[in-house]
């Protein structure tokens, strides 16, 4: 439990008679990344707001940087940053200004010193006397990021950062997160985007209709999508036929010169395939390991497709 940031057992939270979240348990490693995926309504912002102590749970156990959020909740709030669906700056105040801001407001101090240096990091400094109305949406999210990092935060609450981004204001806010992560900091990250929780996260968790529905890394939820199978490429037909005789279940591509064959993807399989394989004389030019992806887990677990295909 020591090395747990985020310690969660048991949470409930309902609206009425509508449960959305309905006895969920997970943990989060410090210094990690953890992503909480699920289908608009699943309960991921009403976790967010309850780890962050903006909503109190019906029941369960909740302990973030050691401390219980309905009995601390002044020392939860003084190692957490929290970053929300849509950019919480003040349009009217410059980059600098609104930093300075938080600043004063956290007590922070030397507050120049340290706005001077998120605006470095964060790619402002020549923009930092602009109003922030003038911002890019790329520029409000590092801007709202970077007004997060006001009093360095151990642990930081990411809603869906790079909803609406371009492609490269999403990398950009990528590099960014690794880089926390990096100096030790603890994300706990919701996104709709399943690449964003393939590239960024240790830890996957789906969450659907307030349950959830699998937890793991990225490779073992996949590996639990059937679908897995080991691409083998011969030389020549001949080779080809051989293979197909020895293997039955293998699906074959005579242009490709190539078999499909079903696997779990793990060392042991593969080894057991290439020594039957040498057992009987046949070599392949090259083989490789197909998984499923995340939207294939996605829709398996959730029975629908992610927001980003259906952009896509």
């Amino acid at each position: 439990m020591n090395s747990s940031a985020i310690a969660v057992t048991g949470l409930r939270k309902a609206y009425g008679d509508k449960a959305v979240l309905d006895g969920i348990d997970f943990e989060v490693a410090e210094g990690s990344v953890f992503a909480l995926l699920g289908p608009n309504g699943a309960g991921k912002t009403t976790t967010v707001n309850i780890l962050a102590t903006l909503m109190k749970a019906d029941a369960g156990s909740v302990r973030v940087a050691g401390h219980d959020v309905a009995t601390a909740t002044r020392q939860v709030r003084s190692a957490i940053g929290v970053t929300g669906q849509f950019a919480a700056v003040d349009e009217l105040l410059s980059g600098r200004e609104n930093l300075r801001l938080m600043a004063d407001l956290r007590r922070v101090r030397p507050a120049a010193s340290v706005v001077d240096g998120l605006l470095e990091r964060f790619d402002l400094t020549e923009s930092a006397d602009r109003q922030a109305s003038t911002y890019s949406g790329g520029m409000r999210r590092k801007l709202d990021l970077a007004m997060t990092l006001v009093g360095s935060p151990r642990i930081i609450f990411l809603d869906e950062p790079t909803t609406g981004l371009d492609p490269r204001s999403r990398r950009t806010m990528w590099d960014i997160v690794r880089g926390l992560v990096a100096e030790g900091t603890t994300i706990f990250l919701t996104t709709q985007y399943l690449e964003e929780a393939d590239q960024l996260a240790d830890r996957i968790a789906v969450l659907d209709q307030g349950r959830l529905v699998a937890e793991g890394t990225a490779e073992e939820l996949k590996r639990q999508i059937p679908g897995t199978h080991v691409r083998l490429r011969f030389a020549g037909p001949d080779e080809l036929d051989a293979a197909a005789r020895l293997l039955p279940g293998a699906v074959r591509d005579d242009q490709e010169l190539t078999l499909r064959v079903p696997s779990d993807g793990e060392s042991r399989s593969l080894r057991a395939l290439l020594d039957l394989l040498d057992e009987h004389l046949l070599g392949s030019r090259e083989f490789s390991v197909h998984t499923p992806d995340l939207d294939d887990v996605f829709l398996a677990l959730t029975g629908r497709v992610s927001t980003e295909v259906t952009a896509k």
